[in-house]
């Protein structure tokens, strides 16, 4: 009999959201075109949960050139409205990604290295198993051709690149999928109703 270790890879999913990895965000600087990073303010206390991230006020930074810009979430009424997460461009300062690269005839995108890791860990699996409920986790959300077996391959080799451009940082080390595509989702954003830490 088989011990599990010598068996298929195996997945679970948690139920993690694209929001979990979204507390440091890798961006093209508008300035000099390197890397740079979207944080939360440095000031403020650790978010209790991880749907804060989408609200919290942020900072980018480029180490390069020094480049930095500030987001608050906008107030409309009673309510904060904060980021709307998903597609290539970061969802504060809607700068391009740094992670991105052509895969199979679409562009593969990640927000950080941890975001890499938990992707090559699904596509990787050859056993995926859902514990957690679909609406808002992340796994679920993907698209398919990021899914299939037969372009497991090409996947994990499209998140090998990105985890090589994430220690690079040069405007000419930049990759060539890393611009602007306006594929932001809904424009609306997530609402949270005032009286939290973030007004």
């Amino acid at each position: 009999m088989k011990s599990e270790s010598s068996g298929p890879a195996r997945h679970i999913d948690t139920g993690r959201w694209l929001a979990q990895f979204a507390g440091r965000i890798l961006v093209v600087c508008p300035r000099c075109g390197g890397r740079a990073i979207v944080v939360p303010r440095p000031d403020l206390e650790a978010p209790r949960y991880f749907s804060e991230l989408m609200f919290m006020p942020r900072r980018l930074v480029c180490a390069a050139c020094g480049a930095t810009d500030a987001w608050e979430a906008e107030v409309q009424g009673a309510a904060l409205v904060g980021a709307a997460l998903g597609g290539t461009e970061d969802p504060f300062f809607r700068q391009p990604l740094w992670l991105q690269t052509r895969c199979v005839g679409h562009i593969l995108w990640a927000y950080n290295e941890e975001h890499i890791d938990e992707l090559a860990a699904y596509v990787g699996a050859v056993l995926r198993q859902h514990t957690a409920s679909p609406t808002m986790a992340m796994f679920p959300r993907l698209p398919l051709w990021l899914k299939r077996a037969d372009n497991r391959a090409e996947v994990l080799a499209g998140l090998g690149r990105l985890r090589a451009l994430a220690a690079r940082s040069a405007p000419d080390e930049r990759s060539d999928a890393a611009h602007r595509r306006d594929d932001r989702p809904r424009s609306g954003g997530s609402r949270f109703y005032r009286g939290g830490p973030y007004q």
